[in-house]
């Protein structure tokens, strides 16, 4: 006797329900999205502490874009709807915080100054080379970082013809096409560091539109290690510049530095509280080889920084950035 084949499911055999799996994948991508949408735009609330992490995120915050678009991708790879929906979140923050440093910047009224900003390294073998690169720029000020001898006599002997009024001050100068008066030592050094060590300087710039207080500053660096961002030195001495400037009699006020830090870094809220800056271009500054953040700054108050940008490498790590500085 032959016996039918049973044509029933067994008992552990189980439906499979076609898309189900991707509408779970699409929700994870969505889920992810509204989580990146929300550091974006409230990234001021993400505690500092353990590692100083609010400020290691706000470091590299305009990356997020790059992480928007990975999500595009697998969103539309996927075909998820409820993916695609919540992403229009984080797109929509991203434009609304730095879409704007996409435009090409307003028209100049006239009353400007042509500014550019350059740590030059320590280790530069070329300053003559770098000097001539920053004549090219045509500004009106020029302030450099990390001058060490004897490297600041080459910069002096390359910048007097088209700079004849320059001041340096441990290892920060400025040079300017404008007479210089009131220079001095601006005191930014944190309470661990050695006496020595002297990174702040102030001068009154005589330009054809009236004084203007330049400050030059390079803050201690940061360092990103496993127990976070070390930047404790930095912060304080972003407070110390913060009190300086906040004390300063003479407007505009132009601040000029490699400051260790983006413009969206908690760490620089005493700088960035008081002083404006540039809303339109990224200038990535640093490092050179691959820049990844615009940690040399230009701020202003009681003017306007337009459009920044960064000019072609020198013998430096960093990128010198150039800024139009508009008087009020």
């Amino acid at each position: 006797m032959v016996e039918r084949a049973d044509s029933g499911a067994g008992p552990e055999e189980t439906a499979v329900v076609p898309g189900v799996g991707r509408r779970r994948r699409g929700w994870v991508i969505a889920g992810v999205a509204v989580l990146l949408g929300g550091v974006l735009g409230f990234h001021r609330l993400v505690p500092n502490w353990p590692g100083r992490v609010g400020s290691l995120i706000e470091s590299f915050l305009p990356w997020g874009g790059v992480l928007v678009v990975a999500l595009l991708v697998v969103a539309l790879v996927r075909r998820s709807a409820v993916a695609l929906v919540a992403l229009l979140l984080p797109v929509g923050v991203w434009v609304d915080t730095f879409g704007g440093l996409l435009l090409p910047g307003e028209e100049s009224g006239g009353r400007e100054l042509v500014v550019v900003q350059h740590n030059v390294s320590d280790e530069n073998r070329d300053p003559a080379g770098t000097a001539r690169a920053l004549v090219d720029s045509g500004a009106d000020l020029v302030a450099l970082e990390e001058l060490v001898d004897p490297q600041v006599a080459a910069y002096e002997k390359a910048l007097a013809a088209d700079y004849p009024h320059h001041v340096v001050r441990g290892t920060v100068g400025l040079w300017s096409k404008h007479p210089l008066s009131g220079e001095q030592v601006v005191d930014i050094k944190p309470r661990s560091i050695e006496e020595g060590w002297s990174r702040g300087l102030r001068a009154v710039v005589r330009s054809p539109y009236g004084d203007v207080a330049a400050y030059v500053a390079h803050l201690p660096s940061v360092r990103v290690g496993v127990g976070g961002l070390a930047s404790q030195r930095r912060d304080e001495s972003a407070s110390l510049l913060g009190r300086a400037i906040a004390d300063e009699s003479v407007e505009p006020v132009i601040l000029l530095g490699d400051l260790n830090g983006v413009v969206e870094d908690r760490g620089l809220r005493p700088l960035t509280s008081q002083l404006g800056f540039a809303e339109s271009g990224f200038a990535f500054s640093f490092p050179a080889a691959f820049p990844l953040a615009r940690i040399d700054q230009v701020m202003a108050r009681a003017a306007a920084v337009g459009h920044i940008r960064t000019l072609p490498a020198t013998g430096s790590d960093h990128l010198p950035v150039v800024a139009r500085v508009t008087l009020e």
